[in-house]
């Protein structure tokens, strides 16, 4: 299969099982979904942004993947922090839910984007 498409499969799983867990796992009305929602979007967004920006310098020369891969970090990092301190101070979600939901899908999101790094590593060092 291709890392691409195994990757995006994983995320679409991973988003299935998170949000099933969020919406009948929890107690109907102890979370305010639409906070979750947007701190979800944000990391779902960040995080295909970063796998793609892999993708796109994984087979170029060292200096342009290192730009890529870790000015891309920088920047989505950057993008990421000015969102939520314009929603925060906006007060346009409830802040307890959106930041803990935030640093949750963050945490698990990361570690799917690694991991999809990993893939791609081993499926070129299985085929040289």
């Amino acid at each position: 299969m291709k890392p691409l498409f195994d990757f995006l499969l994983k995320l679409c799983i991973l988003t299935v099982v998170l949000w099933g867990v969020i919406l009948f796992g929890l107690e109907p009305g102890s979370v305010d979904t639409g906070s979750v929602f947007v701190a979800w979007i944000m990391i779902f967004a960040n995080t295909v942004a970063g796998y793609l920006l892999f993708e796109y310098a994984f087979d170029r020369e060292s200096q342009v993947f290192t730009i890529a891969v870790f000015g891309g970090l920088v920047f989505r990092l950057l993008l990421l922090m000015g969102l939520v301190a314009f929603i925060i101070l906006r007060d346009l979600v409830v802040i307890n839910d959106f930041v803990l939901s935030f640093f949750a899908f963050y945490c698990i999101y990361v570690i799917v984007e690694i991991l999809g790094y990993q893939k791609k590593n081993k499926q070129k060092k299985i085929a040289a």
